[in-house]
């Protein structure tokens, strides 16, 4: 906040003292002027990393970290999904082969009988399974029109289905390890290693004959065949020629082979979607997975995708869930497949997934499936779709379940962490975002993020990038800043993660969001135990005094005392400082934060060192916030400011602004020397620097801010008459006519600072400095202003009307008239 915009109420008897109790309609418009004070910057620019990886190349994890690359085929996949939760492999079980028998019509009805003796029974099995399971083809399927014992084949006697269990609960799990597509030779029972039987597998092991009993507990035998019947029959009418279909497809190498077997496995899904099989429902689940396993190998992202949809509707759980989640994140790493997750609802079962599923037992799958999204959030279409399909939501509940994870699974809820707010730092970059992380409340939870892996600077960098693309916006920024202890964090993190300037600098730049426009967030900061220590610790780090020596040793109150890594580029460091004394800047337009830091020995010493060390050409943006901030604390004016003590020493150092090539230091500059020359010996300094007729110069600029800027320095300087005649010289009298004439009635703040500067420079009409042809011009403007209709005749819109009317009533018209009495003849 400059006292510039006041200077007429310091220099001029003629504007009365403002009522501090009621804010006038004036007093808003200057107001409007001193937000200028509060500077803006670009939120700092993330590049897209070149490649799709689950941790970019700056990333902390160095090991220990799960893969992007790997290879991923169908023997990876375990056929039946049901490997025991133990994870343990037994040796198989050597059972001896029996013969099967056939029927000489038609061998494959010709199905193997249960035998009297039990003991029999169990030796049977081995002779069954020979029969009916074939690992690697899907020939070995029974023929549609069979399934007129498919009943007793699917209610085998539970006292065999007991016995078969044991013997078989200690049998490998079937893994598929030849080739995918091709036939291959019966197996002996030995080598079909099946975990359990009937809980996945295609075929159960044992069949009863028509109208045999099951010897079922609870004798309600008609309803159980009843539906078994149904669903053998869509087996054999509808499912096991689709199956067969698949694999003849895959075997032949015809053109648009993809394209059919893709079709086939959409119609698969949805056949089995009509009938209500698809999760566990199936009994035959298995054999539908192996087949689909078999088509992996084929290499196709097309038809990899509706493999892993149709697999996630089923269910697949453990080994098979992960190797169809790698499967998929393996086909997002390329950016060409992205348009088929637009034609495919594989989002709406990985965000199945991610609702569902819990780190403790599927967190690496858990994993794979953020970091599919996190690739496709960065494509735009995909990102609406994420959006439409309530990814927010989704991912608030995750974070929710991932804060409370067990300390054994905190480095992989970590993991996870640093993919989910990635695909959260893409959706932030949509407009429709915003009331979606408002109304989920995500930046709150976002902070309970950020408390419990406050130590990972992967995490802590992706939050960081969120807020600085969420705060630029006044609803995100409110909803931020009634996060509890929200600045207390951020400072803890600015203290622990010094080095890592990509963080830093964000977090900076939220601060500054933050602090731009809300008198009560710069009271709460600054109020943050350690805050201005912390703040000129780090600026002190970031300091560049000369490239050949390091930064000086942080010794802020959370550090390690471990000296920092100075700024590998310039550019970067510098980016750290604009992004921080812009903080400060905004922090001491609060009139209880202004003078602690304008009496802050150390904080003034820093802002001159870098006036003094960097050039306009190297670091403008730097040095305007600079100035910007020495501007704000010039407004506090106490005797023990250190500002007020070095006013000559800046007065030097905005010289180099001042006569620089770039407007936005010559402007601010000539804000400082606004404020600044209401001491004697900076007016002095101006005049024996000739400062003053750079000042005039700028009346010909034709922006309103700058020539209100430039009146505010010549009001000063006339209030010595020895000025008064060198400023006539330089023709700064007709420039401030000419400045009346043009920019006047669009502003009647400036028209009102331009009147104070000419009353004083006739020095309240004792001087006679303006010729008769200056006074009429002059005299001639000012009776056509001081009529109110002919001068807001200009302001069309009606709302604005108001606002002029009033600022005209208040900053113009005491002081027009008192010049007129001046200027007309007795």
């Amino acid at each position: 906040m400059a006292s510039m915009e006041r200077k007429h109420e310091i220099c001029s008897p003629f504007l009365p003292r403002r009522n501090s109790l009621r804010k006038t309609s004036a007093e808003i418009v200057s107001e409007v002027r001193q937000s200028l004070r509060v500077q803006s910057t670009q939120r700092p620019f993330t590049p897209r990393d070149g490649e799709r990886q689950l941790f970019g190349k700056n990333s902390t994890r160095a090991a220990n970290r799960p893969p992007s690359a790997f290879s991923l085929h169908a023997q990876n996949f375990d056929a039946p999904d049901s490997r025991p939760g133990s994870g343990t492999r037994l040796s198989p079980l050597d059972h001896p082969k029996f013969p099967v028998p056939c029927d000489a019509e038609d061998p494959f009805k010709a199905f193997p009988k249960p035998p009297t003796d039990p003991l029999e029974v169990k030796r049977g099995l081995a002779g069954a399974r020979t029969r009916l399971l074939r690992a690697g083809s899907l020939t070995a399927l029974p023929p549609v029109e069979g399934h007129t014992d498919v009943k007793e084949r699917l209610n085998p006697v539970p006292g065999q289905k007991e016995t078969s269990a044991k013997r078989l609960s200690s049998a490998d799990p079937t893994e598929v390890r030849s080739g995918p597509l091709k036939p291959g030779p019966r197996r002996a029972a030995s080598e079909n290693r099946i975990k359990q039987s009937g809980d996945d597998s295609g075929v159960r092991p044992t069949e009863c004959s028509a109208g045999q009993s099951t010897g079922l507990a609870n004798g309600d035998t008609h309803t159980t065949s009843t539906e078994e019947d149904a669903e053998s029959f869509l087996w054999n009418d509808m499912i096991a020629p689709l199956l067969q279909q698949l694999e003849s497809v895959a075997a032949g190498s015809s053109e648009g082979s993809v394209d059919r077997l893709c079709d086939l496995c959409e119609r698969l899904h949805g056949t089995l979607a009509e009938a209500d099989m698809l999760g566990r429902r199936c009994k035959r689940r298995s054999g539908i997975l192996r087949a689909l396993f078999r088509l992996i190998d084929l290499n196709s992202a097309q038809l990899n995708l509706h493999i892993a949809k149709l697999c996630l509707a089923l269910c697949v759980s453990g080994n098979n869930l992960l190797n169809i989640c790698k499967l998929v994140f393996q086909i997002s790493r390329s950016e060409n497949n992205d348009i088929l997750f637009q034609n495919n609802s594989i989002i709406d079962s990985i965000l199945g997934i991610l609702s569902n599923e819990d780190v403790s037992t599927s967190g690496e799958a858990l994993l794979y499936c953020v970091g599919t999204l996190k690739f496709l959030s960065g494509n735009s279409a995909v990102l609406r779709l994420l959006l439409d399909k309530n990814c927010i939501g989704v991912a608030q509940k995750l974070i929710q379940r991932l804060c409370t994870t067990e300390d054994t699974n905190f480095a992989m809820a970590g993991h996870i962490l640093v993919q989910l707010t990635g695909i959260l730092r893409n959706l932030a970059d949509h407009p429709d975002s915003r009331r979606l992380f408002i109304s989920f409340s995500l930046l709150s939870e976002l902070c309970l993020v950020l408390r419990h892996h406050c130590k990972d600077q992967d995490i802590c960098t992706n939050i960081s990038r969120i807020y600085s693309k969420l705060s630029s916006y006044s609803e995100c920024r409110l909803a931020l800043a009634q996060t509890p202890d929200c600045y207390r964090l951020f400072l803890e993190l600015l203290s622990k993660h010094h080095q890592k300037q990509d963080l830093v600098v964000r977090l900076l730049f939220t601060l500054g969001n933050l602090t731009a426009k809300s008198d009560e967030a710069r009271l709460q900061l600054f109020q943050c135990e350690g805050c201005l220590g912390i703040l000129l610790q780090l600026y002190d780090s970031y300091q560049r005094r000369d490239d050949s020596l390091p930064t000086p040793i942080w010794k802020g109150p959370f550090s390690s005392g471990k000296p920092p890594v100075p700024p590998m580029i310039v550019q970067e460091g510098d980016d750290v400082l604009v992004k921080l004394i812009r903080v400060l800047a905004n922090m001491c337009i609060h009139r209880a934060v202004g003078p602690a830091l304008a009496t802050n020995t150390r904080c003034i010493q820093l802002l001159l060192e870098t006036l003094e060390l960097r050039s306009v050409q190297e670091s403008e943006e730097l040095l305007v916030n600079v100035a910007a901030t020495i501007n704000n604390l010039s407004f506090y004016q106490e005797e023990s400011s250190v500002l007020r003590h070095s006013q000559l020493a800046i007065a030097k150092l905005m010289l180099k602004l001042l006569i620089s090539s770039s407007t936005d230091a010559m402007l601010e500059a000539t804000r400082v020397y606004g404020n600044l020359s209401q001491s004697k010996d900076v007016r002095d300094f101006i005049m024996q620097n000739k400062v003053h007729q750079f000042v005039v110069t700028l009346l010909d600029s034709k922006s309103t801010e700058m020539c209100f800027s430039a009146c505010g320095v010549l009001t000063n300087l006339a209030l010595d008459p020895p000025n008064r005649v060198s400023l006539s010289l330089e023709g700064a009298a007709a420039k401030l006519v000419d400045c009346l004439k043009d920019l006047g009635p669009g502003d009647w703040q400036l028209a009102g600072q331009v009147c104070q500067a000419l009353w004083n420079m006739i020095g309240g009409g004792s001087e006679k400095l303006l010729d008769k042809q200056e006074r009429d011009s002059l005299l001639e403007i000012l009776v056509t202003y001081l009529d109110k209709e002919e001068a807001l005749q200009w302001i069309e819109n009606e709302d604005m009307r108001d606002y002029h009317r009033t600022c005209w009533e208040l900053e113009f018209l005491p002081v027009a008239q008192k010049l007129v009495t001046t200027l007309q003849p007795p």
